[in-house]
């Protein structure tokens, strides 16, 4: 049970109470709502808050699922460069992307994708 995220996930929602809201919201998003699968709980302490890692299911049948990397934060915070930089630099091994998921008080969820350095979108 140790190893469970949900175990993972109380100890950081206990760690980092101000962002615990969006963090719960977005992990139950993830698992039952989107159906995420391999899910693992990350502390982020350069940022004071955790992330969320897991394995997210694809239509397109030439893949497979991809693996991604999800930080939470509400629509009252304020989010700047530097606070990316940490994101990105406190996980290992260093993704080429992340996902920031922007909760609001009604439940709502959006998801941006936010890649390091200037990337082309696809066509």
């Amino acid at each position: 049970m140790q190893n469970h995220p949900s175990a993972m996930l109380s100890q950081l929602l206990a760690k980092y109470p101000a962002t615990g809201g969006a963090l719960f919201q977005v992990y139950n998003d993830l698992t039952l709502a989107q159906r995420w699968t391999d899910v693992e709980v990350l502390d982020l302490p350069a940022c004071k808050r955790a992330a969320i890692k897991g394995q997210r299911p694809t239509t397109d049948t030439d893949r497979g699922p991809s693996i991604c990397v999800v930080v939470p934060c509400s629509l009252s915070e304020s989010i700047s460069t530097s606070w990316l930089r940490a994101a990105f630099t406190s996980l290992d091994p260093l993704p080429s992307e992340i996902y920031v998921a922007i909760t609001s008080e009604d439940t709502s969820t959006v998801y941006y994708k936010i890649s390091q350095g200037i990337v082309k979108p696809p066509v």
